[in-house]
């Protein structure tokens, strides 16, 4: 700052160019600070990629009560869940559960048929454990593909697992105990 006659004033640049490029100058060290910012974050985040997809989006699917989920199912047939496995195609899921026993008897399917791809959407029959396809026909549980890595886990809540590894072509059902109580009196 410069003072003439007992007032203090601003520096300015005496030139046109000066006046021009100082701006300009100024907002892009911004942007480049900005990015640099940018670059760090990302660069954090990568440090350990086997967890980045856990950060983005949540890998397990907590549906419900694994009593009302059987007593539903029965009523109304297995559960649709539109889009649940966002994997480069658009898959929904369907959760089906056999068998008087709560805890046993669960497995997911994909909503479309096992000898079709993914783009022959099916569409639940209402209150029925049937489906039909994008060829009209009637199809069970059983004709619905298997997913490659979704399972069920079993406990006092169902939840659908989106990415574990299926234990084999027939059985992707797990069932775990509850979680103890660890609390004393």
């Amino acid at each position: 700052m410069e003072q003439t006659g007992g007032v203090q004033t601003r520096w300015q640049p005496r030139s046109n160019l000066a006046r021009a490029v100082l701006p300009v100058a100024g907002g892009l060290v911004f942007f480049a600070l900005l990015g640099l910012v940018t670059w760090g974050i990302a660069s954090l985040l990568s440090r350990n990629p086997e967890k980045v997809e856990e950060r983005l989006a949540q890998t397990q699917f907590e549906v419900g009560p694994t009593q009302s989920l059987a007593d539903l199912i029965v009523e109304d047939g297995p559960l649709l869940f539109q889009g649940l496995v966002g994997d480069g195609a658009d898959r929904s899921i369907v959760l089906d559960h056999q068998g008087d026993d709560p805890a046993q008897g669960w497995r997911v399917r994909y909503a479309h048929p096992a000898d079709r791809e993914p783009t022959c959407k099916v569409s639940q029959i209402e209150q029925t454990r049937q489906y039909t396809d994008c060829e009209g026909r009637t199809l069970e549980v059983d004709d619905l593909a298997r997913p490659e890595q979704a399972r069920v886990l079993v406990s006092d809540v169902v939840v659908i697992d989106l990415r574990a590894a299926a234990e084999s072509d027939e059985q992707t059902t797990v069932t775990t105990a509850p979680a103890a109580d660890t609390t004393e009196p």
